[in-house]
């Protein structure tokens, strides 16, 4: 058995500092076997036009191991393992295919990239491996990949991944990872499925797994009174983007009735003049960033705001804490928040202009609402 470098992907992000690769990005590096052989095959048949298909026993002995990562951003090491012994110098014949499915490989990602043709490099039928192989990767995320061929890093993302994956006509949708949030109108036990209704009221299907059953069940019988979940998984999606159902399933949880996300979500249906022919739709990518804030900055164990839209297009954050109205205005395009409070029992109230960006004024924030719910005055 000899045991030779292969590629050496590079897992660029936050998330792959300090030496770490979470476990679902494994699932997408799993695909490389596969495609990678899947391409092999093509090399060798594109050398002999005569036959129908690759030799007998062709991937016999080849097979790619993980045999290290390096630190700083995750770079794991991939051999290529082969249980046949060779004279040195002179590897198996069938090891040449896998070296050109590699570099064809990596330069199609780089087509891609660049907006170049990406067919001349891979049969349609191998770009269908991308519809599993970098879905787990996430906005700013990459995976840079180099050969002695193309020293240049050729990334793979997630707009890359789309444009290798739709390449081939043949594909009618593809998948990615999704979270979404919605009520259950629909659940149907003997199928196991079950169906979410959308804030803009589309519904699409999904797996009903066991160890979510009694969730689903609950959301399903508390549909009426407004119940929502949170669904995380595999969404298919059509060429257009439109979210056509879910492949699996990986996490659902019930909802806050304030659920911060899910209320920015409805205030994506407005459109200009929803209030009385007055009022300014809420731009979507600030209604985005106000969810990122709270998701990240705004503490889990103190009270949710009532959001409601403002007619400048922001959105307004209320509290009723003890004696104590607060509200938070939100600029969306500035970024910048006008807190204010009102003691209704002694009249003193006070303001303050906070910057939304910084982390320091979301931590000043969590701290006054945990004060006033605490019921210090």
């Amino acid at each position: 058995m000899t045991t030779s470098e292969f590629l050496r992907p590079r897992l660029c992000g936050a998330r792959f500092e300090g030496h770490a690769i979470p476990l679902e990005v494994l699932k997408d590096l799993a695909v490389l076997e596969e495609m990678v052989t899947e391409i092999a095959k093509w090399k060798f048949l594109q050398e002999h036009p005569g036959r129908a298909r690759s030799p007998r026993g062709f991937t016999e002995g080849i097979e790619l191991k993980l045999t290290s990562v390096e630190p700083g951003s995750a770079v794991p090491v991939i051999s290529l393992v082969l249980a046949t012994l060779h004279l040195p110098g002179m590897p198996p014949s069938n090891q040449i295919y896998f070296e050109q499915a590699r570099d064809a490989m990596v330069c199609a990602i780089a087509a891609a990239e660049q907006n170049q043709p990406i067919i001349e490099h891979l049969p349609e039928k191998a770009l269908s491996y991308f519809d599993r192989m970098g879905r787990s990767l996430r906005d700013g995320e990459a995976i840079e990949f180099v050969t002695a061929s193309h020293p240049t890093p050729a990334r793979l993302n997630r707009e890359t991944r789309r444009k290798l994956v739709l390449a081939s006509p043949r594909v009618r949708e593809l998948t990615e990872e999704a979270t979404i949030r919605g009520a259950v109108p629909e659940a149907d036990q003997d199928d196991m499925t079950f169906e979410v209704q959308l804030i803009d009221g589309h519904k699409v299907k999904a797996p009903m797994p066991d160890q979510f059953l009694d969730v689903i069940i609950d959301a399903f019988n508390g549909y009426k009174n407004g119940a929502r979940i949170v669904l995380q998984g595999i969404g298919k999606y059509s060429r257009q983007n439109r979210l056509l159902g879910f492949e699996s399933i990986e996490h659902i949880s019930l909802l806050d009735p304030l659920d911060v996300p899910a209320r920015l979500d409805e205030m994506r249906q407005l459109r200009n003049g929803w209030l009385e022919g007055k009022g300014m739709a809420p731009d979507h990518k600030g209604l985005d960033w106000l969810a990122r804030c709270f998701d990240l900055h705004f503490p889990e164990d103190i009270p949710l705001p009532h959001m409601y839209p403002t007619t400048e297009g922001g959105v307004q954050s209320e509290w009723s804490l003890g004696t104590n109205e607060v509200s938070l205005d939100v600029d969306l395009g500035t970024h910048r928040g006008e807190w204010h409070r009102l003691n209704l029992s002694t009249d003193a109230e006070d303001s303050r202009s906070l910057n939304l960006e910084l982390e320091a004024d979301w931590t000043w924030l969590g701290e006054q609402i945990r004060r006033l719910a605490g019921g210090e005055a």
